[in-house]
């Protein structure tokens, strides 16, 4: 069992296998995108899977792959059912923003895969085309009917909450009553842009403030009341019994009759770093202890040049590294998309 210095159980690598995306979220990225690294610098899927197998000799037991938008990279489907083989671990999850997983569904889950979240903040085609800076809401909707028509499950939505953008909440909550989905509500945090004065999005999405936070505790009132006013009765909470298996933070609730739930992931207004389990590979080979971090491991050097027991090192090395609070940093050098989440 892999251990850090202030005794967190650390069993779940989130793994970036690449930094480009085929949308440019207004929060995430400016209007122009960011600059990819080269190839050379992307860690290789024979890399990654080198690492994941060393991690997991270590006590990693869960691993979720993130981009950017995995999905544009070729050969992810391969990938999944090698990551499988080589690591014996219990799950592999992905995050996506949806729009190619009708394309891929199928083949993810005959390769392994049962566990995918999809990013999506409005179920609005007009607000989405503009969130998106172009994609199409329809593309993600057939591409959440794909994964269950896969047998995917859990199927969770991830919903970043931004107050200007003004999204309806009591929307995803209905979605909970037509289909089995976990709908997570997520607290708007302050990442990237750090090192050109702008944080979250640039400069035409002017950027993260405090203003745009919703905490949680306002998301579950504003869910309760806008439930109560579509009929749906009261929001209720989940018990942990209940609730939709996890690897993080997320608290859940449910409206009477509903077939899915309703969560909200807190890291601001109730940060959970006491509970964090987790470290993160970039794809361009940097193992980062925390989100709100720019502190990274140079894992690439270490897998081009160095045997599994330097791995292993290495890996150790950012247990021993990983800090007891994110301390409410503000900006971070990189970017979400060239983090991984």
């Amino acid at each position: 069992m892999a251990t850090d210095s202030f005794g967190r159980r650390i069993d779940y690598l989130r793994i970036s296998v690449t930094d480009r995306c085929n949308l440019r979220c207004v929060y995430c990225m400016p209007e122009g995108g960011v600059a990819w690294k080269p190839h050379d610098e992307l860690l290789t899927y024979e890399e990654i899977e080198r690492f994941a197998a060393v991690a997991a000799g270590q006590g990693i037991s869960k691993i979720r792959l993130t981009g950017g938008e995995p999905l544009v990279r070729r050969g992810l489907v391969g990938h999944v059912r090698r990551l499988l083989e080589v690591t014996g671990i219990e799950a592999i999850a992905l995050t996506t923003n949806g729009t190619l997983l009708a394309r891929y569904a199928h083949e993810l889950a005959a390769a392994g895969l049962r566990r995918v979240n999809v990013s999506l903040d409005t179920l609005d085609p007009d607000v989405f085309a503009r969130i998106t800076r172009g994609g199409r809401l329809s593309e993600v909707l057939a591409g959440l009917d794909a994964a269950f028509d896969a047998g995917m499950d859990p199927v969770k939505l991830n919903v970043v909450v931004v107050r200007r953008l003004h999204q309806d909440l009591a929307a995803f909550a209905r979605m909970t009553f037509e289909r089995p989905v976990h709908v997570r509500f997520i607290e708007y945090m302050p990442v990237g842009g750090a090192d050109d004065g702008t944080v979250c999005g640039g400069a035409e999405a002017d950027g993260w403030t405090i203003e745009d936070e919703v905490p949680s505790d306002e998301i579950l009132a504003r869910l309760a009341a806008e439930g109560a006013a579509a009929g749906f009765g009261e929001l209720k909470a989940v018990s942990r019994e209940e609730a939709p298996g996890g690897w993080g933070p997320a608290r859940y609730y449910r409206f009477d009759g509903a077939a899915g739930t309703l969560g909200v992931i807190s890291p601001l207004s109730h940060h959970f770093c006491g509970e964090c389990n987790r470290l993160r590979l970039t794809a361009d080979g940097r193992l980062r202890t925390c989100l709100f971090s720019d502190d990274e491991l140079d894992a690439r050097s270490v897998l081009r040049t160095g045997d599994d027991d330097a791995v292993r090192a290495l890996i150790e090395r950012a247990l021993a590294a990983k800090p007891e609070h994110h301390n409410m940093r503000v900006g971070t050098i990189r970017r979400m998309s060239q983090i991984g989440g």
